[in-house]
């Protein structure tokens, strides 16, 4: 060095504020859980460090922070000669470079953001020992270098003559977690970055409120417009405008309370059940609904067409509506309700089998009739329709040209699918692109998962899951039903909720991961896909504990009745779920699921959404737990 590092600090030893000063540096230590000073997940870096490299692979440092640290170890080694900068170089590197560490928190206590942080990294007591036999008067650099106030560059005179003042200064006495030997520990870093499992195998994660004080929030979609906004319907037949921000507009999207035949009635089918945006909804601005209606006391499926107000972009024109096409209902349950449009731009309808149990209509049941519209996957085209007709029939549809085969039918089959999705496909290789997930609520033993595709046939009510129900139809030889790529029994669940592939890119870990719930039993699932194999690996998903969500506006519970699942803009996923299933009852919250041990390095995933005009008034939004 050149000279020796006396700061002429003329305080004695044993210095008033250094009992309190220590009580600040040690707070209380827990089990650990990989976690940032921004109170965030760790990340790989986008470019490999140049200075931190041992944290190049993951960490919580990104080439712009490892260049602020390189900076700060610079001017603090111009204070040394060349025999200095040999022996205290590494020890000051070693410290300042903690901050790139997944168990940053951990090392300098931040692991709550309601209580102070420490200045310098917790360190193991043979580590300190060296360093302080070694480099002792170099702590007063690394003080003043980090901005730490007056007095503790004060405090350095009385703690750098004494090693145990030093270490208790600077150690951290779990001896799991201190540096270096968090380095080194195999439990810590063997699964590091990767989804955490509990004993059982069961997937951790967390989740985020983003809404509130809704009426069985029954579907949740995006208009794909640069807004990032959402538009969240209830089945009591209101939709509602939610911005990026997550304020909510006053003025509903869409009301349709006077017409949606529902009822407070707990676990009631019936009411709004489901919107689609035009795919080009920017410049054709049309919106597709599926709700339920009662015309001269014959209950309906109803899919209307509505424009999009010429006054106001976050309401639709309630005298525009145009009815697409009705199907009566039989009965009251069973109503399918899922509408979306798919990547050929044809729209989808799903509808239920018309209810009761077993399907008991006509000779097969509505779902093997091709020619009822119920139990079935329609595709119709809204676009080129300009004779005057609400639709036309794609011109590949499997049926087109069978006898007595409705032309609408695109497969069928199926029993009560409720809530399907599109793949976006990797974001990648755009593997999966396109393929299309269903949920179909069993009879009374088995749920299950499909992938549908053009002209096939799932089964019901020959069977169910992979089980057979009707085992006359079951055995029929021209039977040639698609099996689903995963069923569970009713000890699982009772009523299964389709869900999505996640595709976003804040979750790096939980792409490819097929997210879904169980409406009755509250469960969240999992599905996997062995791309060489082509089967599908469960897991079911459950609440991280309370270290391990714990980060700011985290949570790790939710109300148990899932009843639908959501993508935003971005491709980060959500579901929407209740406390109370009736209709009537604002009860429902939407919550943004979070993988707590990993997250996409900082500005990769940034998004500037486009500006919304807004008329009328703002609410903004209260979360009710978690913060």
């Amino acid at each position: 060095m050149k000279g020796p590092l006396s700061l002429s600090l003329s305080l004695p030893r044993s210095v008033s504020l250094l009992p309190s000063l220590l009580l600040l540096l040690h707070a209380w230590w827990g089990s650990c859980h990989p976690q940032c000073l921004d109170y965030k997940p760790p990340f790989g870096p986008r470019q490999p460090l140049a200075f931190c490299k041992e944290y190049s692979k993951f960490g919580c440092c990104d080439l712009k922070k490892d260049g602020e640290i390189s900076v700060k170890f610079d001017t603090i080694m111009e204070n040394f000669d060349y025999s200095g900068y040999i022996t205290c170089g590494k020890y000051i590197r070693s410290i300042l470079c903690q901050e790139c560490s997944p168990y940053a928190a951990h090392l300098y206590d931040a692991e709550d953001a309601n209580t102070p942080m420490r200045i310098l990294p917790g360190l193991c007591g043979d580590y300190c020992s060296e360093y302080w036999q070694h480099c002792r008067y170099t702590l007063s650099l690394l003080l003043e270098d980090l901005g730490s106030p007056p007095q503790f560059a004060n405090l350095t005179a009385g703690i750098e003559e004494d090693r145990r003042k030093f270490c208790d200064f600077l150690e951290l006495k779990d001896k799991q977690y201190c540096y270096p030997n968090v380095l080194s520990n195999e439990e810590l870093n063997a699964n590091l970055g990767v989804v955490s499992e509990d004993p059982t195998g069961c997937l951790e994660l967390c989740l985020e409120e983003v809404a509130n004080g809704l009426r069985n929030p029954v579907a949740m979609i995006h208009a794909d417009d640069g807004t990032h906004r959402f538009f969240v319907a209830e089945q009591v037949g209101y939709v509602w405008v939610y911005l990026a921000n997550g304020s909510r507009i006053d003025r509903p999207f869409l009301n349709l309370t006077r017409a949606v035949l529902t009822s407070p009635w707990s676990g009631d089918e019936r009411g709004f059940l489901c919107i689609a945006l035009h795919p080009r909804f920017s410049t054709v601005k049309k919106a597709y609904v599926y709700y339920s209606v009662s015309v001269k006391k014959e209950e309906r499926i109803r899919i209307s067409e509505f424009t999009l107000s010429t006054y106001d972009e976050n309401q639709l024109d309630h005298s525009s509506e145009r009815t697409i096409l009705e199907v009566v209902e039989p009965a009251s349950n069973h109503n399918g309700g899922q509408l979306l449009f798919g990547h050929d731009g044809y729209l989808y309808i799903f509808i239920g089998d018309g209810g009761r149990a077993g399907d008991p209509f006509g000779k097969f049941g509505n779902s093997q009739n091709k020619s009822a519209l119920l139990g079935k996957v329609l595709r119709i085209d809204v676009d080129n329709n300009d004779d005057g007709a609400p639709y036309s029939i794609p011109s590949d549809n499997p049926f087109l040209r069978e006898n007595e085969a409705r032309p609408e039918v695109y497969a069928y089959g199926v029993r009560n699918m409720w809530r399907c999705s599109i793949d976006r496909g990797d974001p990648i290789t755009g593997q999966g692109r396109g393929r299309m997930f269903c949920g179909d609520v069993g009879q009374n033993k088995y749920e299950e998962v499909d992938l549908i595709v053009k002209g096939g046939n799932y089964g019901w009510r020959a069977k169910e899951g992979f089980s057979c129900y009707d085992r006359k139809l079951c055995q029929n030889s021209s039977l040639d039903d698609i099996l689903p790529i995963f069923a569970y029994a009713h000890k699982l669940g009772k009523s299964v909720t389709g869900g999505y592939i996640y595709r976003g890119c804040q979750m790096p870990n939980l792409n490819g991961l097929y997210i879904f719930g169980d409406f009755m039993s509250g469960r969240l699932m999992s599905l996997k896909e062995n791309v060489t194999t082509g089967e599908w690996q469960y897991s079911e998903i459950c609440m991280g504990r309370d270290r391990t969500c714990r980060f700011p506006k985290l949570i790790n519970s939710y109300y148990k009745y899932i009843i639908s699942f959501a993508e935003d803009e971005s491709g980060e996923l959500y579901f929407l779920a209740t406390g109370v299933p009736s209709a009537t009852a604002r009860a429902g919250i939407i919550y943004k699921i979070v993988d707590p041990s990993r997250r996409a390095p900082p500005g990769k995933c940034s998004v500037k959404p486009s500006p919304v005009k807004i008329k009328g008034k703002l609410i903004h939004f209260h979360p009710k737990e978690g913060y």
